[in-house]
């Protein structure tokens, strides 16, 4: 399954907008697309931040909806906001090591630039 499959069926859900299932839906499409970027010594190290950052948004987001104070809920989507824009940043990276995968990476920069942009909001609420 692709990534662009995975995040359709997310996205396009008739069901409650849930964004821990969207973000955890979104990692799972990471590590999938991950899977796919050629090994050697340029992407290596690419691939590795790209999933540490890409999953953390999901993980963060658990952490943050499971906040003790207002407080650790802000630092925890700030720390979502960081993930999602380090991800994009990643994603521009295997765009350039890996052109075949363009494509793809696009449809995920674009999760993670809606991701940048819905922390961003709750921030400001």
């Amino acid at each position: 399954m692709t990534s662009q499959v995975i995040i359709k069926k997310v996205t396009n859900s008739k069901k409650k907008y849930d964004l821990e299932e969207r973000t955890t839906k979104f990692g799972e499409s990471i590590i999938i697309f991950a899977k796919k970027i050629p090994k050697n010594t340029v992407t290596l190290p690419i691939v590795g931040q790209l999933v540490r950052a890409g999953t953390a948004i999901g993980a963060i987001y658990c952490e943050a909806d499971g906040a003790e104070s207002k407080k650790d809920f802000r630092h925890k989507i700030s720390l979502c906001k960081k993930e999602s824009k380090e991800t994009k940043y990643w994603l521009k990276m295997v765009m350039t090591a890996a052109q075949d995968l363009i494509g793809e990476a696009k449809i995920l920069w674009q999760e993670a630039q809606e991701f940048t942009l819905i922390f961003s909001a709750i921030l400001r609420k």
